[in-house]
């Protein structure tokens, strides 16, 4: 994901989304900066991990323009040609 947002950075709005309680936003922030993450990180609004169903670490959901949920997967999965093809899709 780290080698293809950047790609798609103008085109995809992408966020992080933190969904440990117990994690502030500037934590998260310091964890970004030290992998070399480009994307910007967010922490969720209540009921927005229960609403999306969020159950396991590192759940990748992508939008449409419309709000309708394209793609949802759990930690590991998603590879770059996995990203590059779901972003195409998202930009079309």
């Amino acid at each position: 994901m780290k080698d293809v947002y950047p790609e798609y950075a103008d085109q995809i709005a992408f966020y992080a989304v933190g969904t440990d309680p117990s994690e502030s936003l500037e934590r998260l922030i310091d964890y970004k900066e030290q992998q070399g993450y480009p994307w910007p990180i967010a922490y969720p609004g209540e009921g927005t991990i229960r609403n999306f169903k969020v159950v396991v670490q590192s759940t990748k959901i992508a939008f449409d323009n419309q709000g309708i949920i394209t793609y949802r997967d759990g930690f590991g999965r998603g590879d770059a040609d996995t990203w590059r093809g779901i972003f195409e899709e998202l930009i079309q």
